[in-house]
């Protein structure tokens, strides 16, 4: 029997206009699926939070519906949570990876509404270039908290040494007191350049 939910249409809706979801690419895919798997160990070990990964309807207090690419809820945040499938509030953390399809409205419009709506964490991450920049909600805007980069072997050796030295190859997770990320590891495919 087919899933009902296959035939579904993928849609977000922003500033009340119904825009149609694209389906990620495999680059996107496994960045999410390493990122979801170190955050995901994070909260289950410590018992504090849930994590959870595309097609996930997070309905925020100004109108808008999004799906973002990961969203981390808190322990002490998880009413919002609607075990129907759906989130009704405002995530503690959102990720969005970049694709050409969504690039600007995930640099821009979505940035500006997580920020307006008090999302405490956004991260953006471009799989291409492997990087990742973290955004930290204070005071009511976002701050941009670091920029963070896998450099393939090739680029690394072209670094001077003080280049080298202000690399930032851990990123910390700011709704979490002790859980941070290592850069290689979100862009790993199991094999190195």
């Amino acid at each position: 029997m087919l899933n009902d939910a296959l035939f579904y249409e993928s849609y977000e809706i922003i500033e009340g206009e119904k825009i149609m979801s694209p389906s990620p690419d495999a680059f996107h895919n496994r960045t999410l699926f390493r990122l979801g798997i170190i955050i995901g160990q994070y909260t289950i070990e410590n018992n504090c939070g849930y994590v959870f990964t595309d097609n996930l309807d997070v309905h925020l207090p100004d109108g808008n519906l999004f799906r973002p690419d990961l969203v981390v809820v808190k322990s002490d945040n998880e009413k919002i949570i609607h075990w129907d499938g759906t989130i009704y509030g405002v995530p503690d953390m959102v990720v969005e990876v970049l694709s050409r399809a969504t690039r600007r409205k995930d640099l821009t419009i979505k940035k500006d509404i997580y920020e307006s709506n008090g999302v405490k964490e956004y991260w953006i991450i471009d799989p291409w270039a492997k990087a990742v920049d973290v955004y930290i909600l204070r005071e009511g805007k976002f701050e941009l908290e670091g920029e963070y980069f896998k450099y393939s072997a090739t680029a690394w050796r072209e670094l001077s040494d003080e280049e080298k030295a202000a690399v930032k190859s851990e990123i910390k997770v700011g709704i979490f007191e002790d859980c941070v990320v290592k850069v290689a590891d979100i862009f790993s495919w199991g094999y190195e350049e």
